[in-house]
């Protein structure tokens, strides 16, 4: 069925359309990839008697593409790198953790309490509790504001939160029905019993069933939800392809300067040392254009090119209450502010979470568009970033839709994801979050700026935003 949103628009006079009224800005790469922010001194987003939460560090293994490097391992060896490679940049004591908080999306079923089992590989004490928590695409985003609750309550002091997702080898299950005789088969007791639960056998019940990156409230595919998305907002092929080659071209020009400090060496076990992400190829838009459709054939605009692709990795971040990173000796990188997560239609606005999260949490933080300086926001494909864009700059789309009397806004590029994204550096589900953050903190912590905007999309249809604060020179 064609979309509500789709043929909402479809219906628009022409002189409204998307395309003509809410132009693209130029996503040429021939202009200047980075930009540096001109701030202002502005006001502390600190609260009268309200606890201050700080990242105080935050690291990440190299994001890898799926069945590369990291294939041979499993889920809870690389967040137990990440974890140590966080022991080793922050120096704090093992038994200084009070709680840790893990993210993942598709579970291995031998370490489902994958944060458990990481922290005692990393050689935590066995006394500090750990739990798992899922929320697609923003698990990490759920696993750092679980552990900021944690501390804003006064149980804990100190939290480590982090992500993890390997792609590579993704749990494959057999058949409902092979499944159920197998059961049936371990409970018989007698060989009768067994030869009779053996006879209802049929060679199809060896068909596996092969888990797919779906909405299981509508068993449509992201990418086939963002092809829709892109053609509901009028955003072109071409439009993707620049956008995708700038978020490749802005994140292969940081990891030359030096500036994803996050990412830390990763000696893999019967391997090399892993140094960075290996899914940064800026290409050409000439390359890019002879790619076919991926989701909607023939027609559709998503591709191989302008997509986030499978991803291996893990990363971890230390969060504590400000007076005890003071009392530890640490100098915080950022002040972790005010959050929101939001929910919408999983059919026809499953990656519109951005538009629906960033005012939201501006209202909250009492600020606007113009005091972030730095955005970060996760790219699960380029039609998803401009349709977004389109959409927070749309007064028909506020009023119409999210019960708004007028627009935000669209982030300015110059601002925005200038490290690249998750379509360059990499998208592993469950540790996307924890990069963005740190990518903020870092950001502001060179540029000079003071408030950085984070903000993803994630399956059902939900959503996260959270406003970052530079910590004090």
């Amino acid at each position: 069925m064609t979309s509500i949103l789709t043929r909402t628009l479809r219906n628009l006079p022409l002189t409204s359309t998307w395309a003509t009224k809410f132009p693209l800005r130029s996503l040429t790469t021939s202009q200047p990839l980075t930009s540096a922010v001109q701030t202002q001194s502005k006001k502390t987003l600190t609260k009268p008697n309200v606890k201050n939460i700080v990242v105080v560090d935050g690291v990440r293994i190299p994001f890898l593409l799926s069945g590369t490097t990291y294939k041979d391992l499993m889920p809870h060896d690389l967040a137990r790198a990440a974890l140590k490679g966080l022991l080793h940049r922050t120096n704090i004591p093992k038994d200084s953790v009070d709680y840790i908080v893990y993210g993942t999306v598709i579970q291995e079923v031998k370490t489902s309490n994958v944060a458990r089992e990481a922290a005692l590989g990393a050689g935590f004490s066995d006394k500090i509790p750990a739990h798992t928590v899922t929320m697609a695409c923003i698990s990490s985003n759920q696993a750092m504001t679980t552990g900021f609750g944690l501390i804003a309550s006064g149980q804990y002091d100190v939290v480590v939160a982090g992500g993890v997702e390997l792609m590579s080898d993704v749990p494959i299950r057999h058949s409902r029905k092979m499944r159920k005789l197998m059961l049936e088969l371990n409970k018989a007791k007698t060989l009768g019993q067994r030869l009779s639960v053996a006879s209802k056998f049929r060679l199809n019940f060896l068909a596996p069933e092969l888990p797919a990156v779906a909405e299981f409230s509508t068993s449509e595919t992201m990418g086939h939800s963002a092809d829709r998305l892109a053609a509901a907002f009028s955003v072109s092929r071409k439009e993707q392809d620049e956008y995708a080659l700038r978020s490749h071209s802005l994140a292969k020009q940081a990891q030359e300067q030096g500036l994803l400090t996050d990412v830390i060496a990763f000696k893999v076990p019967g391997k090399d040392t892993v140094t960075k992400d290996n899914g940064i190829r800026p290409s050409s838009l000439e390359q890019m254009a002879k790619l076919k459709p991926a989701f909607i054939k023939p027609y559709g605009t998503v591709t191989a090119a302008n997509s986030s692709f499978l991803t291996d990795g893990a990363s971890a971040m230390l969060i504590m209450s400000e007076e005890k990173a003071l009392a530890l000796g640490y100098k915080p990188k950022a002040y972790l502010r005010d959050f929101v997560y939001v929910s919408q239609d999983p059919k026809d606005q499953l990656l519109l979470g951005p538009t629906y999260a960033t005012p939201k949490v501006l209202e909250k933080a009492g600020l606007t568009l113009k005091d972030i300086d730095v955005f970060e926001f996760h790219e699960a494909f380029s039609g998803q970033i401009l349709a977004n864009f389109k959409a927070m700059d749309s007064d028909w789309f506020a009023q119409n839709y999210m019960g708004r009397k007028s627009k935000i806004g669209a982030p300015p590029l110059e601002k925005f994801n200038t490290w690249g994204g998750s379509l360059s550096l990499g998208h592993p589900f469950g540790a996307t979050g924890c990069r963005l953050v740190m990518a903020a903190a870092n950001r502001l912590r060179k540029d000079g700026g003071q408030y950085g905007l984070v903000a993803a999309c994630a399956a059902g249809g939900q959503g996260h935003a959270m406003i970052v604060e530079a910590y004090p020179k």
